[in-house]
C-alpha cells in the first residue's frame, strides 16, 4: 500500500508558511550488542543527518556495542533501564520501574544502569532515562536528577517541560510497529493521520510546540515496511520545517 502523503504535506506547508521550525529527534529502543540491524540503523542516520538516540538496556550492554559506537557520530547513547525485566503482576501493563516493588530497588536499579553505561561508554553517554516499556511511576520521577539524570523519555506528548526539577521531560509521539497486532508496521493511514493532528495541535498552540517531536523505532525488530515508512517520513519532516535534534544537557 503506498501512503497518500496529500494530508502531511498540506501541515508542513502550513509550518513553513507561518514560517515554524519542528525540532525533530529519533529515538531507538532496546540496544545491547552490534547486530546487521544496527547497522541498517547506523547507515539511515548517516544518510539522512539524523542522530538516532540509541536507548541502550544497561545491565546487557556488550564491551563490543561500545567499540561500535565509537566508530560512528550518528548515534547518541542514553539510558534504556537497568534490565529490561517486567516487575508488574500479571495481568498489569508491563513495566521494571513501576510501583510493583520497594522504591528503594527501583532507583537502585536506575543508579546501576547509569553507572553501568558510564564506564562502558565514559562520555559518549547522555543522562536520559528511557524506563522500558515508557512506564515510570511519578514516585520514582523526582529522583531521578539526584542520581545524575537530567532527560526522562517516554511517550506520547509531554505535558509539562519538566517532569520533575532538573529533569527534563523529551518524549516520543510516533510509533510505526503494530505491537498488538501483526508487530508489522501500521496501517500508514493511521500513522499520517496521528502525526497530522499532532502537529496541527502544536501549530494551533494546543500542545507543546518546544518539545522536540520525537520518532520512536526498535531496529531489532522492524520489517522492511517499517524502515521504509520511517525513512520516508523523516524525509518529509526535515525536507520540510524539520530541524535535527540532539540531546545535549549542557545546553537544553
Amino acid at each position: 500500500m503506498i501512503p497518500d502523503w496529500t494530508s502531511l504535506d498540506r501541515e508542513l506547508s502550513r509550518w513553513q508558511d507561518d514560517g515554524l521550525i519542528l525540532p525533530i529527534w529519533w529515538r531507538d529502543d532496546d540496544a545491547t550488542a552490534p547486530t546487521p540491524q544496527l547497522d541498517r540503523l547506523i547507515e539511515l542516520s548517516e544518510r539522512l543527518a539524523l542522530p538516532a538516540h540509541l536507548a541502550i538496556v544497561a545491565r546487557d550492554a556488550t564491551p563490543a556495542l561500545a567499540t561500535r559506537l565509537a566508530q560512528v557520530d550518528t548515534l547518541v547513547p542514553v539510558v534504556h533501564g537497568w534490565a529490561h525485566e517486567n516487575h508488574a503482576s500479571a495481568g498489569d501493563k508491563k513495566a521494571e520501574f513501576g510501583t510493583h516493588r520497594p522504591i528503594d530497588d527501583v532507583l537502585e536499579d536506575a543508579e546501576n544502569a547509569l553507572n553501568r553505561l558510564r564506564d562502558l561508554l565514559s562520555d559518549r553517554l547522555r543522562p536520559m532515562f528511557v524506563p522500558p516499556w515508557n512506564r515510570i511511576d511519578t514516585d520514582v520521577e523526582p529522583w531521578l536528577a539526584g542520581l545524575g539524570y537530567s532527560a526522562l523519555s517516554t511517550f506520547t506528548p509531554r505535558r509539562r517541560a519538566k517532569a520533575a526539577p532538573g529533569l527534563w521531560q523529551i518524549n516520543t509521539h510516533l510509533d510505526p510497529i503494530d505491537w498488538k497486532g501483526s508487530r508489522g508496521l501500521v496501517a500508514p493511514t493511521l500513522l499520517l493521520s496521528q502525526l497530522v493532528t499532532q502537529l496541527a495541535a502544536r501549530r494551533k498552540g494546543q500542545a507543546d510546540i518546544a518539545e522536540p517531536y520525537g520518532i520512536l523505532t526498535h531496529h531489532l525488530v522492524q520489517d522492511d515496511a517499517t524502515w521504509g515508512f520511517c525513512e520516508d517520513v523523516m524525509l518529509r519532516l526535515l525536507d520540510g520545517p524539520g530541524r535535527a535534534w540532539v540531546f545535549d544537557e549542557r545546553i537544553i
